[in-house]
């Protein structure tokens, strides 16, 4: 778990350039100078790791010089007056596109997907969804194939992140207006309010800062494990994806091949197994109402609280005011979390090496890449270190997969791809720990049960339809006895 959960880091004691780097910190606004009263530095070209990354509030302002510290007044006067949830995505979605805009640390822009590259993703895509075919039972979920520049990843993805970060700045909202009593509460009003504008304009800009940054690395809308794209989208990013393979030594048709299969496979497990995507996201949600506010350090921060020194409260997170509840209950959720995500990312490792093996000769090598990068987190990491205090990586993606490609030999493609049909068929954690004890265990027959239950809910009828006729019949002997007297 990460010491700093929500991504924010402590400056660097010296600039990376020397003096040099010290009078550009100067000039930007990264010093006490007069050019800058607020302390805002700007923000680096590398997001996170470029200079001024560690202040959320840096990519809100460009080098303030007299010429412009009009619009950084505006910016400010905008962020304390945001009244809207506990995340304010309208700044989230600007710093996204800024940072992405500034290229990545390698100095590579964004750029406008030209019809070439269009064209090559959708064959790209429709082909890795025949090869799909054979390696699984599951049907093609990808009802179309787009290509993304990084900006239009960022405009599609935003509404997951806003349903992934909610709960947890929700939460930290709430606290900002706990930690004073009750008789305090209505006096200390807009105070409150300010805090809550600070609030969702940090978490605002250091999502922004982790999206943006993220959009330069991911090559498809399903990298971190969760569906990020409308239903039925299949997306890859060309850029990203000729990044990727560029010191490889493998063909970039083969790279992006080998990555539409992985987008596919993706793709038809999320759009056929109906449960699986708010299990995912529920199991995020669980995780997160675990996750704590230091409410005596809080307290702290609200009683010295300055409005004209907004980075107070970043001081605050910066030393750990967020961390995850050490309860059995959280562990818990924990553990049900990074078994979902082994479980889907085994599933989609098994599936697509079945599929490429034979006709890529890539393929092993492709494998083993992509598996150390979301073993090691990856691009995913990271952001949500930063977003919710989570290290969202499969553990245990390499014993998942085993396990879903013993499951193959012992009961074919539609023996395993038949345990997604319900969440409690799926394997647990301690099937990880013993595979083979799973494949040949006798699994529960579920038909049954639904005929059973199916039997059960039809009694009642069958009991009214009895007493019914029943009812009939001894009217009808009722009546011939009165005909007969």
């Amino acid at each position: 778990m990460s010491d700093t959960p929500f991504g924010f880091g402590l400056p660097p004691e010296e600039p990376e350039d020397g003096d040099e780097g010290k009078k550009k910190d100067q000039q930007s606004g990264g010093g006490q100078g007069p050019a800058n009263p607020f302390g805002f530095g700007t923000p680096g070209a590398g997001g996170f790791g470029g200079p001024g990354a560690d202040n959320p509030f840096a990519a809100m302002f460009g080098s303030l010089n007299p010429t412009d510290l009009g619009a950084a007044f505006q910016q400010l006067g905008q962020m304390l007056s945001y009244e809207g949830g506990p995340v304010n995505w309208d700044m989230a979605k600007q710093i996204a596109r800024q940072t992405v805009s500034q290229g990545t640390s390698d100095g590579v822009k964004d750029a406008s997907v030209g019809p070439a590259e269009r064209t090559a993703v959708q064959e790209a895509v429709r082909l890795a969804d025949l090869w799909l075919d054979d390696a699984t039972s599951l049907p093609s979920g990808s009802g179309s194939a787009v290509a993304w520049s990084r900006a239009e990843w960022v405009e599609a993805t935003l509404p997951a992140w806003q349903e992934l970060v909610d709960p947890v700045a929700e939460r930290v909202g709430a606290a900002m207006g706990d930690v004073l009593p009750e008789e305090m509460q209505a006096m200390a009003g807009p105070l409150i309010g300010m805090m809550r504008s600070m609030g969702g304009a940090m978490f605002g800009t250091q999502i922004g800062q982790a999206v943006g940054v993220l959009a330069g690395e991911v090559v498809g809308s399903t990298d971190i494990g969760l569906p990020l794209s409308p239903a039925g989208k299949a997306a890859l990013l060309p850029a990203n994806i000729e990044a990727f393979g560029k010191d490889l030594g493998v063909p970039k048709e083969e790279v992006r091949l080998y990555l539409a299969l992985r987008e596919a496979a993706h793709q038809r497990l999320f759009a056929h197994v109906p449960w699986l995507r708010s299990h995912l996201f529920g199991a995020v949600d669980g995780y997160a109402r675990g996750i704590k506010v230091d409410t005596a350090k809080l307290e702290d921060v609200v009683g010295q609280f300055d409005p004209q020194n907004p980075e107070q409260l970043q001081d605050a997170l910066q030393q750990g005011m967020f961390q995850p509840e050490d309860t059995p209950e959280q562990k818990a959720a924990l553990a049900r979390l990074e078994t979902a995500l082994a479980l889907v990312e085994g599933w989609v490792d098994a599936v697509v090496h079945a599929a490429a093996k034979p006709r890529l000769s890539s393929a092993d090598a492709l494998r083993e890449t992509l598996r150390r990068r979301r073993a090691t987190g990856g691009p995913a990491e990271q952001t949500f270190a930063t977003l919710i205090g989570l290290e969202l990586r499969p553990r245990r993606l390499r014993d998942a997969s085993r396990l879903w490609a013993s499951l193959t030999d012992a009961r074919g493609v539609d023996g395993r791809d038949a345990l997604w049909a319900h969440p409690d068929m799926l394997p647990t954690a301690s099937d990880l720990d013993d595979p083979d004890g799973f494949v040949h265990r006798e699994q529960l027959d579920f038909s049954e049960l639904d005929k059973m239950l199916g039997e059960a809910a039809q009694k009642p009828d069958l009991r009214k339809k009895d007493a019914q006729e029943q009812g009939d019949q001894d009217k009808g002997e009722q009546d011939r006895g009165d005909d007969t007297e």
